[in-house]
């Protein structure tokens, strides 16, 4: 693995203490190879002699000063810094140490808010207080701890609660806690975090058709342009003849006409009495009656 300079993930907060009270500075660093670290009071090295008490720990890139019991002349400017084969990293804050004290009082509380699935969240508040008050996130009563997925961070009297990547389990009712020796306050709002299929606006239900009722539909409307197609072509076949309407199908035979006579002669006798009898089918008889006689 490549070599990395101390880098400070996060750095010294500056703390106002009551006399009397514990302080307490800590700061993340990373590095590669592990930094070395080391703390400064006012630009000089601490050392046992020069803060008689204080308590400094560093693991898992976490450094910690503990000054028990603060007093007025614990107030000044103290620095921690990391050193590795790559560099060299510095952060510093202020202790103020004094005799009055003030409840916790949000200055910016936490407002609810509505977001996508996957985006980033981030709840801020900041909040005021003597001695610096102890600040605490929680979810449904649930306190929050500090991780790859939600992190605590602080950058003076600002609080802020990072969700990485946030998802519909993440919803609910969210709080922040600040304490100290004078009181305690609450801050709480809502977080949404709505779903993809949620962010999709609901489509008007469509209607269904089967196979069968599409198939059905579609002969139906063949029949109905046959019918108006025959309909159209026997309109076109109708003759008016002597004042009277007949309808002649295209379907049907046309009556035949009897061909024209090649000779300009009149025909005979026996033509016409055979005409005749072929338009009389049934002959009738005329019977003359009696003559009736006149009346004297």
């Amino acid at each position: 693995m490549s070599t990395q300079a101390p880098t400070f993930t996060q750095p010294l907060q500056s703390v106002v203490a009551l006399e009397g009270s514990a302080a307490t500075f800590e700061a993340q660093v990373s590095g590669n190879p592990v930094p070395e670290v080391s703390w400064f009071r006012d630009g000089q090295v601490l050392t046992a002699a020069a803060l008689p008490g204080a308590q400094i720990s560093f693991s898992d890139g976490r450094a910690v000063l503990m000054i028990p019991a603060v007093t007025a002349a614990h107030s000044g400017r103290f620095s921690v810094r990391a050193t590795n084969g790559a560099g060299q990293a510095t952060s510093t804050a202020e202790l103020l140490v004094t005799a009055e004290t003030a409840p916790p009082n949000f200055i910016q509380r936490l407002q609810s808010m509505t977001v996508r699935q996957g985006s980033q969240v981030r709840l801020d508040v900041r909040v005021t207080g003597i001695p610096t008050p102890v600040v605490k996130f929680y979810r449904e009563g649930a306190e929050i701890q500090s991780s790859a997925d939600f992190q605590i961070v602080q950058d003076g009297d600002l609080y802020s609660l990072l969700i990485a990547e946030a998802f519909p389990e993440d919803s609910g009712t969210y709080s922040v806690s600040a304490s100290n020796s004078s009181g305690r306050a609450t801050s709480t709002a809502e977080l949404l975090v709505q779903g993809e299929e949620e962010a999709v606006p609901a489509k008007k239900p469509k209607t269904i058709i089967s196979a069968s009722q599409i198939s059905q539909t579609r002969q139906t409307r063949v029949e109905k342009r046959m019918e108006a197609h025959y309909e159209a072509t026997a309109m076109m076949h109708m003759q008016v003849e002597g004042g009277v309407v007949t309808k002649q199908l295209a379907h049907k035979t046309p009556p035949r006409v009897p061909p024209k006579p090649t000779s300009k002669s009149p025909p005979s006798q026996v033509t016409k009495v055979s005409a005749a009898r072929q338009q009389s089918p049934s002959p009738v008889r005329h019977v003359k009656g009696p003559t009736p006689t006149p009346v004297r």
